[in-house]
């Protein structure tokens, strides 16, 4: 791939390096990094193999060779500084990738310019298994084909419109957060049942992953599954009977709600 130059190594930057050399979409030989904070430079050289520098001059001179640039500062970290330099600076055809929460399309055109290839990106936390979709608004002047490479070495890309990236975010990038939350709720169901935790979670790990082979193989809804599975008056319907009774689905919607609330009141913060 292109040389990428990220500005700022914070934790999802980090996690974008790791996962697209891990990936091999670029090598670290492809890779470099800026950071204000002086340790990162051996820190990221020490554990993934990149150049990283914590000097502004070498930002610039990086910034004139570099094919996309990430753009990970968080916003109010001087962005005006940072596009500026940007603007000033990166190749005329370089791809500016932003990961900076509630900054549009819109008003990243404003600091870098019009003529500016912009693609906005909201990566999903799945990054080193290669699995989780990002969502991501381009303009006009992005390269599509570009953007989706690039966004291959951490997860699978799914364009969007940007009305769409607030609601994306409390339920796609969030989505994890709520697996998790269901696995650990099942898992304890096992062991306050009677069942040791590691068969516990052993079990709750495959009938995971099966489950979710088998609504992929199969094409059918999931309540078709279920209507297969449960027999009349049976132990499996007796579980749903329960479940049904408690606020299950509108705990889980509600939380998705709250989520993308929270992302719409972040994107409106004002500095």
């Amino acid at each position: 791939m292109s040389h990428i130059h990220f500005i700022g190594s914070g934790q999802m930057s980090e996690a974008m390096i790791r996962a697209i050399i891990k990936h091999k979409t670029a090598s670290a030989s492809d890779i470099t990094a800026y950071d204000i904070r002086p340790e990162r430079e051996k820190e990221l050289h020490d554990n993934y193999g990149i150049t990283a520098f914590a000097k502004p001059k070498k930002n610039i001179e990086t910034l004139q060779k570099a094919d996309i640039v990430v753009i990970g500062v968080r916003p109010q970290d001087d962005l005006k500084a940072v596009t500026a330099d940007i603007a000033k600076n990166a190749k005329e055809k370089a791809l500016i990738v932003s990961i900076v929460a509630g900054v549009t399309l819109t008003q990243f055109e404003d600091l870098l310019g019009k003529e500016r290839a912009i693609a906005r990106i909201i990566p999903n936390t799945l990054t080193d298994t290669g699995l989780g979709y990002s969502g991501v608004v381009v303009n006009n002047q992005a390269d599509k084909a570009l953007t989706e490479k690039f966004v291959s070495g951490f997860g699978k890309c799914l364009f969007l419109e940007e009305s769409l990236i607030d609601i994306f975010t409390g339920f796609g990038v969030c989505g994890p957060n709520y697996v998790y939350y269901f696995i650990e709720a099942l898992v304890d169901a096992g062991v306050l049942a009677g069942l040791p935790r590691d068969i516990a979670w052993k079990t709750t790990m495959e009938n995971l992953v099966g489950s979710v082979k088998m609504l992929e193989i199969s094409g059918k809804h999931p309540r078709q599954l279920l209507d297969i599975n449960n027999s009349p008056a049976g132990v499996g319907m007796n579980s749903l009977f329960a479940l049904n009774q408690s606020d299950f689905t509108a705990g889980l919607q509600k939380s998705v709600l709250a989520a993308v609330k929270r992302t719409t009141e972040l994107g409106q913060k004002k500095d």
